[in-house]
């Protein structure tokens, strides 16, 4: 059967062969957007573990460049503050008190004042699912990998609400710092009740639990496009991955979010490109061959045709 564990068991994996045994995780050419592991996240007695609950402020134990990239899955939670979080290529205002949700391979960055308070909790998709008799059940919150692809945050209003989920972080970080002795069946239940409880208030119009195989088949979809982007996939081949044919593929996906397959991937493979224009020293063959283009010149039409413009004229262009 397939299932999200597995699929990121697969990647983790893979990332993970190609790097050195140490906390950062990055790609070794320069200029390529950074990939941290949830370790660098970690203090180094706690290096091994696939989780971390803790407080989120200006004075955090680590430094980070952005834009990057996680292997994990992220929540955090804001409770005072002002600044951006752009995800992917959409920019969202900090409004404390509120919830950000990021799923593995987003790319992001956060722009945030000296006041900035709140707790984040980071996992890896084994870590939440190994006790699961549902192996999809990470993907069927609303919040990761969405339909729509967009990441807003969950704004709370309601004092109670806002008490109650403090409350599970609080409970949580208080229980990691009793070292050796916490219970990490109880940090994986109040994980469960964080994200549960986020779902019954986060709108999204996307219902997963009673919108059938079909919502499920698209985030499938989706978690392997922001996997497998750079490998220049066809629709076929990202059908045979979810068993099934590439015109059921991409009808579902086509009736659910008013794309095809191919237009969600041309998006991401643009998307990508131009991260990589601005935020990289890449020249033009350098991207075109970490996309998995093998010729140039096509690369090159396939961007103009998509944005109006060559590559280069991107890079230097003074509006994004």
């Amino acid at each position: 059967m397939f299932s999200v564990f597995h699929c990121f068991k697969f990647i983790t994996n893979e990332i993970s062969v190609s790097f050195e045994a140490t906390s950062f995780v990055m790609s070794t050419k320069e200029g390529h957007i950074p990939v941290y592991s949830l370790q660098n996240f970690s203090s180094p007695e706690r290096g091994g573990q696939q989780f971390q609950v803790e407080v989120f402020d200006a004075n955090r134990h680590f430094q980070v460049e952005y834009p990057h990239r996680h292997d994990f899955f992220e929540v955090l939670y804001l409770s005072k503050g002002t600044g951006y979080h752009i995800i992917d290529s959409s920019k969202y205002e900090i409004e404390p008190p509120c919830v950000f949700f990021m799923s593995p391979g987003q790319a992001h960055k956060i722009e945030f004042s000296n006041d900035i308070e709140g707790y984040i909790f980071i996992f890896t998709a084994e870590f939440y699912l190994i006790n699961q008799s549902n192996q999809n059940r990470l993907i069927e919150f609303p919040f990761f990998f969405t339909i729509k692809q967009d990441n807003p945050p969950l704004i709370l209003d309601s004092q109670d609400d806002i008490l109650f989920l403090e409350g599970m972080f609080q409970k949580g970080v208080a229980e990691l710092q009793k070292n050796g002795g916490y219970s990490v069946g109880l940090l994986r239940s109040l994980l469960d009740v964080i994200l549960t409880f986020c779902s019954t208030l986060y709108k999204s119009g996307e219902n997963i639990l009673s919108a059938g195989k079909g919502h499920i088949l698209v985030k499938k979809f989706f978690q392997l496009v922001e996997e497998n982007f750079h490998k220049n996939l066809t629709v076929n081949e990202y059908a045979e991955m979810v068993l099934v044919t590439s015109n059921h593929l991409t009808q579902t996906v086509l009736k659910l979010t008013g794309k095809t397959s191919s237009q969600v991937i041309k998006a991401k493979q643009i998307l990508e490109v131009k991260r990589l224009l601005v935020h990289s020293n890449l020249n033009v063959t350098e991207i075109a061959n970490q996309l998995g283009f093998v010729d140039q010149s096509y690369f090159s039409k396939f961007f103009k045709r998509e944005t109006g413009l060559t590559p280069l004229q991107y890079r230097v262009a003074p509006v994004r």
